[in-house]
């Protein structure tokens, strides 16, 4: 009977822990879609449409992207975490990679990354910058590009 409350006890932890993180990536997700437009046209890439949660399913792949934003010739598709993490950032560039067979009617586009979060585990921002991909710090009520002035982001 202990062990039937230990279990149910955790059940419950576990969805309390789900719903606290998922809001939270809810609040930061918004947090950088209302900065987004600014913040890429402050880099040269002037957005005229985001889509927020693209969600589809290619090849027997289900995949979703956080925010995508769209001018004639480019998007940009950011990752959005709550910490950033090495494996989020190797994750990402694999689901960049396939962009272009997964929404294919984008395929004419320059395709860039970026990665979005309020905290990070050490060195996954300079990875993420290694690795091409825009780096955005959400922090209070803003958020902002955090590349060097001179980077330049890689293309798929």
């Amino acid at each position: 009977m202990l062990s039937e409350k230990f279990k149910e006890n955790d059940k419950k932890l576990k969805e309390q822990k789900y719903l606290f993180t998922s809001q939270w990536g809810n609040l930061v997700e918004s947090l950088v879609e209302g900065d987004i437009v600014t913040l890429l046209s402050q880099r040269g890439i002037n957005v005229t449409d985001t889509i927020e949660r693209r969600k589809g399913r290619r090849d027997g792949i289900n995949y979703e992207f956080d925010i995508i934003t769209i001018n004639d010739f480019e998007m940009v598709i950011v990752e959005v975490k709550t910490t950033l993490r090495s494996e989020d950032i190797r994750y990402f560039l694999k689901k960049l990679v396939q962009a272009k067979d997964w929404m294919p009617e984008y395929a004419d586009k320059t395709v860039y990354g970026a990665v979005a979060f309020i905290s990070e585990d050490a060195g996954s921002s300079a990875m993420a910058e290694n690795n091409g991909l825009f780096v955005i710090k959400a922090t209070g009520d803003s958020a902002s590009i955090v590349n060097a002035g001179n980077f330049v982001p890689k293309y798929w």
